[in-house]
């Protein structure tokens, strides 16, 4: 970053040099703010003169990436569960998503009917809605609460404790990934290939969870204050959310599995890729067995589907607060925070 600092070639190319710039030392609190600032569009790498092999060895997208690595160690809770960033990998998923499948399955053998008739296509036969809402009920309250313990911590060490203004900013920096090609031009996959399908594949990966959750969301009013039970009709409002997001989920991480292939690894920090694979598989895990259920509800095979894919669901919850996902949390607060240092503010105001 000193060097960086002095160069300043390339402060033009996303959010992180202009913040960059602000400081004149480096604590580690600003490190770690800095590197959940990068978007790892891989830009800087090849503009910059003291890369490889010059003899500075400067890759600011592979030593930041490393940085958030530690970040989302440092600031997991509980503590004890932060080396799972370093030991998730396809098989974990798999191997969580078939061990919540068997849990799913005796809960249903204890409360529900894993033989429930296909007519009518009735989820709550096969697994209770009390047993569905306690089980995912008590998996979301811990995710959420380990993830904002997470979110706090963060902020507080980057100087953006307290309440801070920008939020409309880092929202449109957000919803657009702005910070991918701030440069105006497509996002970098190797020196001089620029592409635009890393951005517009996290845009579907991004909008499919968030349309996904959007369904289920509207699927809880519906029961909650309505009273209507699931499964609803094909061009209910839950179901055409969900479909929408599942086919983003299974477009957005298949397309970022196959840019992650072909992209220059100089730029990434090998490391963590099996992390990021894992969780890209738990996406489609999630997408390909809800659109199924989705396809079958009325044959003999919805309660083996349904057991399935809730089976995916909870081990996708599970590992939110310890896998790639609380990347966006992270990048969401540094936004946050760069847009109030970008008006002058400063980050507490009461």
């Amino acid at each position: 970053m000193l060097v960086c600092n002095a160069c300043r070639y390339c402060e033009g190319y996303c959010a992180v040099f202009p913040a960059m710039e602000r400081r004149l030392a480096f604590p580690a609190g600003d490190l770690r703010y800095l590197a959940n600032l990068c978007h790892n569009c891989g830009e800087c790498l090849y503009a910059c003169q003291y890369a490889p092999p010059h003899a500075f060895q400067v890759n600011v997208p592979k030593t930041l990436a490393e940085v958030r690595l530690e970040s989302y160690e440092r600031y997991a809770w509980p503590a004890a569960l932060a080396g799972a960033f370093r030991r998730h990998t396809v098989g974990t998923s798999a191997a969580l998503a078939a061990a919540m499948t068997l849990v799913l399955w005796l809960v249903t053998l204890v409360a529900g009917n894993p033989d429930a008739p296909a007519e009518p296509a009735d989820f709550y036969a096969v697994l209770p809605h009390a047993a569905m809402v306690t089980l995912f009920g008590s998996v979301f309250t811990f995710v959420l609460a380990a993830m904002a313990v997470g979110v706090v911590r963060f902020r507080r060490e980057a100087g953006g404790a307290g309440r801070a203004r920008g939020g409309s900013r880092a929202l449109r920096d957000v919803l657009t990934l702005r910070n991918l090609h701030a440069h105006g031009r497509d996002c970098t996959d190797a020196e001089e290939v620029r592409l635009p399908w890393r951005r517009w594949f996290h845009h579907c990966t991004f909008y499919g969870f968030l349309l996904c959750f959007a369904s289920t969301s509207v699927a809880a009013v519906y029961h909650l204050f309505f009273g209507w039970e699931a499964p609803y009709g094909y061009t209910s409002v839950p179901v055409v959310l969900g479909t929408v997001g599942g086919l983003g989920l299974l477009v957005g991480p298949s397309g970022l599995y196959a840019v992650g292939r072909w992209r220059d690894p100089a730029a990434d920090d090998l490391a963590q890729r099996p992390a990021d694979r894992a969780f890209l598989l738990l996406l489609l895990l999630t997408s390909a067995t809800g659109l199924a259920l989705l396809a079958w509800r009325h044959t003999a095979a919805m309660p083996a589907l349904l057991i399935v894919h809730l089976g995916a669901v909870l081990a996708l919850f599970v590992t939110l607060p310890y896998g790639k996902f609380v990347h966006g949390l992270y990048r969401t607060a540094a936004l946050v925070q760069h847009a109030v240092e970008s008006k002058g503010l400063p980050p507490s105001l009461d």
